[in-house]
């Protein structure tokens, strides 16, 4: 504010031939009692102030291409980090946390159905859930489980398990979805969130775009991230990170999906090596998403 007055003194008694004890006067009697009335609040909540507010058009100019540009900049050092990361994941092999359930005369049978393409939506959508609820009871053999002792109708005891704590699961949309009819089927009480993130074709980075998470996700025990398919992983990692910014540990999170590429496979548990990832088979890399559409019909 000294700095203010100082400034103003100079420019109203150099330019406009004011006399100081009148600049003085107006500062103590309007500027400085709207300074600390409006703009002083705002300073400790704002990165930046612009006068003048929606009228200042230069300066807004200004600070949005500031913000575009380093936008562009952090996307370019993204891709270039997702490149590194494709090189070095392909020399590696599958982590031993990527569980690829066994590929049975049952399963193979399924997947045939599910990539026919005379296959009818009501088929299909009969198969997906039948395949999507063996995915979801092998992701709970992943959780933690304590000892339970209960008394049978007979009375004898019988020494089981239950599971340690609470169980959720985040979909990432719209794909997601297609696994919860299999999801509330094979734990019906399981609390659900949502989770919508989309693929910035211009920039090749995943955009958030909505985030609905279950309360005190944190706390809980498990959390199944669900999403049908994956290729490049960029989806998945940027959910992932959602969970753990809001407290989920990451051997707390079991990422489900009917259908994974190799390479989004070593890129996911690359950046995150304590998840663990249980997928119905191993696609062709770059496949399109298709089986959102077809379970929906839309």
């Amino acid at each position: 504010m000294d700095i203010c007055l100082g400034r103003r003194i100079l420019r109203d008694v150099k330019e406009r031939g004011r006399d100081i004890e009148g600049i003085i006067k107006q500062w103590f009697t309007f500027v400085k009692p709207s300074y600390t009335k409006y703009v002083d609040p705002q300073r400790h909540i704002s990165d930046i102030i612009i006068p003048r507010g929606i009228e200042n058009k230069t300066a807004i100019g200004m600070v949005v291409e500031h913000i575009r540009r380093r936008l562009d900049e952090k996307s370019e050092k993204h891709s270039a980090d997702l490149e590194k990361l494709r090189k070095l994941a392909a020399e590696e092999e599958l982590s031993p946390n990527v569980i690829i359930v066994e590929q049975t005369s049952q399963l193979k049978g399924m997947h045939t159905i599910l990539q026919d393409p005379s296959t009818e939506q009501v088929d299909f959508v009969f198969y997906f859930d039948r395949l999507a609820s063996l995915l979801i009871e092998r992701a709970l053999d992943c959780m933690d489980y304590t000892s339970a002792v209960v008394k049978t109708p007979k009375q004898e005891t019988y020494h089981g398990v239950q599971p340690a704590g609470t169980v959720s699961a985040v979909a990432i949309l719209r794909g997601g979805s297609c696994l919860e009819t299999a999801l509330k089927r094979t734990i019906p009480d399981c609390i659900t969130g949502r989770v919508l993130i989309q693929m910035n074709k211009q920039m090749s980075a995943p955009e958030l775009h909505y985030l609905k998470l279950p309360p005190k996700i944190e706390t809980h025990s498990t959390v199944l991230l669900l999403d049908p398919q994956m290729a490049t992983g960029g989806a998945a990692l940027m959910a992932v990170r959602v969970l753990i910014d809001h407290g989920v540990e990451q051997h707390k999170i079991v990422f489900v999906t009917c259908a994974a590429g190799k390479w989004g496979l070593q890129r996911l548990t690359a950046v995150y090596p304590e998840i663990k990832v249980v997928v119905g088979r191993i696609e062709e890399e770059e496949e399109p998403r298709w089986m959102e559409r077809r379970y929906f019909g839309c």
